[in-house]
């Protein structure tokens, strides 16, 4: 009973003491008094974790602070146009920023974790490039996180402490602190870091500093998502193309389904690409997150309304906005190519004219969500967006008689998923041009099949002869093997010993040394027979067709039996 009153003694004096250093800590801030901040080395251009900052302007929702270092080596004109500046930024925040992105997103934490309902914004250097940055770990006190500087804050780049683009960094910094108060200190949710940027990426436009294109973000991400146009949307690394292509994206869907799919998105208790298809159903949109990525991934390279109305940007910085491709073929003879490709991305295969009928075949890995929507163009110009079906397994297939009377053809194959998380996959295409001298070609090769097939009995009894030399060379799988290998000796193998399973796995039982679509299933069918050894070490559930590790161990053990 003794040591319980003492313990209740301590506690008591512990919330005195902490009440009276948390009044200490939060007293009114006066102009020209420094202070300690903890800044975030990631974002930092040196490797500080602290720096002192001087209060050098105040208005009715914001203190000012810059690193009393640089400030310190300011000339008494660079330190008179930086208050200048500070004023100006602090009147277009209280009369612009503030007012329309609380609007259409709702508040920050206000008072907040300080109680103070006025926004800290620091100013210091930061990596090149970097505009600022926010950092939650602010809106926590110290006992859950030392880091914390216990109150609403911004970090700004000081190299733009005199620009006038600090107003779009500002918007974009301001945003993720509404967000912040939105998802995790409200609902108790972590937003997606695509969106949460995407959110803030849109800021600026909805704010009319894009109105401007020279110069805008809007126009700088647009180079940034021409660095790599097959960046991953959902998949974030924090470089200029994510930046890129999530600024493209939120551009098209807010073009389309108004600001406030960011909006409502942003106050549900989902996340993510959950959270837009959410509103998208309760708004009664017919189309879900995976068809609105396919239309955007026609529309920056088709970017003309009168293909269909969601085929184009409605911006009007955007209206001209266009990629070209990822790679442009001329074809000479058949090309057969294998890709890897990130989940919510796009690649756009441009094939130029030839004459003849133009044969393109797709084939994905089972079990994966694929889009491969192609757009053909004439010569006048005049162009159709049409649609490769995929069966079961992925596999689809498209003939244009007569390509010579189109000027191209791009393909735009996608992968999606139903979720924001990464994931990879693979999947590869066989492009052929038929032409009449190849039919010329096709019939003498079908009359010296004829005279081969004659010669095919003296064969058998060769093979007979060399069978068992052939059957020892087969004994061991020892390279990968997989769709679109030709003329191969261990395909051949790979075929045989199909063929010597239960009829099932390889019905065909063809020996051509080509790894084909047959084969493909074949292997596909051994995979999920075998599916304890093989596929469930790997998470797979539905056989792939890839003759990798695993199923080469399987094939292995299965000869010595």
């Amino acid at each position: 009973m003794h040591q319980h009153r003492n313990t209740k003694n301590f506690f008591l004096l512990f919330l005195i003491f902490y009440g009276f250093f948390y009044f200490s800590f939060t007293r009114a801030a006066t102009l020209g008094e420094s202070r300690y901040f903890n800044i975030d080395p990631l974002f930092g251009a040196t490797n500080k974790k602290e720096i002192i900052a001087t209060l050098l302007f105040e208005s009715n929702q914001l203190y000012f602070y810059v690193d009393s270092s640089l400030w310190n080596s300011f000339s008494e004109g660079e330190k008179s146009e930086a208050l200048i500046n500070l004023s100006n930024l602090s009147f277009e925040f209280e009369n612009r920023i503030y007012p329309i992105l609380t609007y259409n997103f709702g508040s920050e934490w206000n008072p907040g974790i300080d109680k103070d309902p006025k926004i800290t914004i620091l100013f210091h250097s930061l990596r090149k490039g970097a505009g600022g940055y926010f950092n939650k770990v602010n809106e926590y006190s110290k006992f859950e996180n030392p880091n914390s500087n216990e109150r609403e804050m911004i970090y700004l780049n000081s190299d733009y402490l005199t620009s006038p683009l600090v107003k779009r960094f500002l918007a974009h910094e301001f945003t993720h602190l509404i967000t912040f108060n939105q998802k995790e200190h409200l609902q108790k949710i972590e937003e997606d870091v695509w969106l949460n940027e995407g959110r803030a990426e849109y800021a600026p436009t909805l704010l009319g500093y894009d109105d401007n294109h020279q110069g805008s973000n809007l126009q700088k991400r647009a180079f940034d998502f021409f660095k790599n146009p097959s960046n991953s949307l959902t998949e974030w690394n924090d470089f200029s193309s994510d930046y890129g292509i999530v600024n493209l994206f939120i551009q098209y869907l807010v073009d389309h389904y108004g600001v406030n799919i960011l909006s409502d998105s942003l106050k549900h208790n989902t996340k993510g690409i959950e959270s837009i298809n959410y509103i998208l159903s309760k708004n009664s949109y017919k189309e879900d997150f995976s068809q609105i990525f396919t239309n955007w991934t026609i529309t920056v390279f088709v970017n003309n309304c009168s293909l269909g109305e969601k085929y184009c940007y409605k911006n009007k910085n955007l209206r001209n906005f266009k990629i070209f491709s990822t790679s442009e073929i001329d074809l000479e003879s058949n090309l057969s190519s294998n890709y890897m490709i990130n989940v919510w991305s796009a690649f756009w295969q441009k094939f130029l004219s030839k004459n003849g009928k133009l044969i393109f075949e797709f084939n994905g890995v089972l079990g994966k969500n694929f889009v491969v929507p192609y757009i053909l163009c004439e010569v006048s110009n005049n162009c159709q967006v049409l649609f490769i079906n995929l069966d079961e397994n992925k596999i689809g297939k498209i003939v244009i008689d007569n390509f010579e009377k189109y000027s191209y053809i791009v393909i735009i194959p996608s992968f999606h998923n139903n979720f924001s998380i990464f994931e990879n996959t693979s999947f590869s295409s066989i492009v052929k041009i038929e032409n009449k001298k190849e039919e010329q070609e096709l019939i003498d090769q079908l009359s010296l099949k004829i005279e081969f097939l004659k010669n095919e009995i003296n064969n058998l009894q060769n093979k007979i002869i060399t069978s068992s030399d052939q059957e020892n060379s087969c004994k061991r799988f020892q390279n990968n093997l997989y769709f679109g290998i030709k003329n191969n000796n261990e395909v051949r193998c790979l075929q045989e010993f199909l063929k010597k399973q239960d009829p099932a796995i390889y019905p065909e039982g063809l020996i051509t040394g080509n790894f084909l679509g047959l084969t493909k299933a074949a292997v596909i069918r051994l995979q999920e027979r075998y599916a304890e050894e093989i596929l469930h070490p790997l998470s797979l559930q539905k056989g792939t067709g890839y003759v990798g590790l695993a199923t080469r161990t399987k094939m292995n053990q299965l000869f010595n039996l």
